[in-house]
């Protein structure tokens, strides 16, 4: 590949993380916010790295066009300019209800090994609640705290394959977008938003199995359906939109 191609392929690549992640909050379509200090620092290198040979091409000029003369870079090695310009020009959209529907929920776990104790639940009517929170008391709190109770949980839309109702979704990264886990609530009682619309879904337990066991249904009857903006980070399991 000849000199010029790498400086440019350098510089892109360099100007498209920090646009992502100095700029803009664009890379958390990717990744954790904890990795954007090491973004910032790759672009930074890479625009350093493509400045520096830039300049180093500048000075032998003469000399590199006679070693690469009649050896034009593969024609393969333009593809690799797609990728850069997708980050100065084109942003992919955040994983959505594709995905989650290919997913495997995430198993309600203790938030601490072999501890099973829940705090009681506010005293506020409706409870915001996180999906879960919502799926570790349905499945977990043999107290049972959860049933009769009105709760509130913010998500995106997931159609269901089979069955009633439709899925209240969050997806969220262990590190990037690859390896994205979902947890899902199923909703009954309201009709299924267009999927991927971000909701506030307020109701209680739809019952379902013995609740506080793993065979309780991690479902809601839903009484009120509201939409909302997608958060700037919507790669976690968050409380209720306001």
């Amino acid at each position: 590949m000849k000199r010029p191609v790498q400086v440019v392929l350098l510089v892109l690549s360099g100007l498209g993380l920090l646009r992502a992640s100095l700029f803009t909050d664009m890379f958390l379509r990717y990744v954790k916010p904890g990795m954007r200090p090491l973004l910032i620092v790759s672009g930074v290198v890479l625009l350093t790295l493509g400045l520096a040979e830039a300049w180093s091409a500048y000075r032998t000029a003469r000399r590199d066009e006679r070693r690469d003369e009649g050896h034009p870079p593969p024609r393969v090695a333009w593809l690799l300019f797609l990728p850069a310009l997708s980050l100065l020009c084109y942003a992919p959209p955040t994983l959505g209800s594709y995905t989650a529907a290919r997913e495997a929920p995430r198993v309600a776990e203790p938030r601490d090994a072999g501890d099973e104790d829940f705090e009681p639940l506010p005293a506020a009517s409706p409870v915001p609640i996180t999906l879960g929170d919502f799926t570790r008391r349905v499945r977990l709190d043999r107290t049972r705290a959860i049933e009769e109770r009105t709760v509130r949980m913010t998500g995106f839309v997931t159609p269901a394959d089979e069955g009633d109702g439709w899925y209240l979704t969050r997806l969220m990264l262990n590190c990037c977008a690859a390896d994205a886990q979902s947890v899902k609530v199923r909703v009954h009682g309201a009709v299924a938003p267009k999927a991927d619309t971000w909701v506030t879904v307020t109701g209680t337990w739809h019952p379902g199995g013995t609740l506080g066991t793993n065979s309780a249904e991690v479902a809601l009857d839903v009484g009120e359906v509201k939409k909302v903006q997608r958060p700037s980070n919507s790669y976690m399991d968050a409380l209720p939109l306001d």
